[in-house]
């Protein structure tokens, strides 16, 4: 398809849904928890080590329900995109140990099931940062804010 085409349009405006997807599902609920005061979510980054564990949970509740919004929208997509794909790498890694269960998926660690269960699953962190990734490469496309600004 060449880049210009109404079905590469079309393509990205369904990729960008990932940004709706994210910013309803997982954004906004972390940002009305903050808002309210009632969030658990920063004492999570806390006992993974993260330093500034308040300032770290406001940036990944902005970015993912800012940013996917931005990215849904097609408005400021490949900055929206880099962040939302920056803060699904970190919770791919981070809070899901993504890399660790592919060490023991391949037989090349022991994880436990209690970890395991603990960790959660990094797949859905993981197909949001891939989502994130080729619009940040590929642009919004012409079906969106940015007019297909390459």
């Amino acid at each position: 398809m060449p880049p210009g085409s109404l079905r590469m349009d079309l393509a990205l405006l369904v990729l960008r849904l990932a940004g709706l997807g994210l910013a309803v599902f997982h954004g906004w609920g972390k940002l009305q928890s903050l808002l309210l005061g009632t969030s658990r979510f920063a004492e999570g980054l806390a006992s993974m080590g993260f330093p500034m564990p308040v300032a770290f949970a406001w940036a990944a509740a902005l970015a993912e329900t800012v940013g996917g919004i931005l990215v849904f929208l097609g408005f400021g997509t490949r900055i929206a995109a880099a962040f939302c794909a920056f803060t699904m790498l970190v919770a791919a890694l981070a809070r899901h140990h993504a890399y660790d269960q592919l060490l023991g998926k391949l037989g090349l660690a022991t994880i436990t099931p209690e970890a395991e269960k603990i960790w959660g699953s990094p797949e859905l962190a993981l197909m949001y940062l891939l989502a994130f990734l080729a619009l940040f490469f590929a642009g919004a496309g012409r079906l969106s804010l940015d007019r297909g600004k390459r």
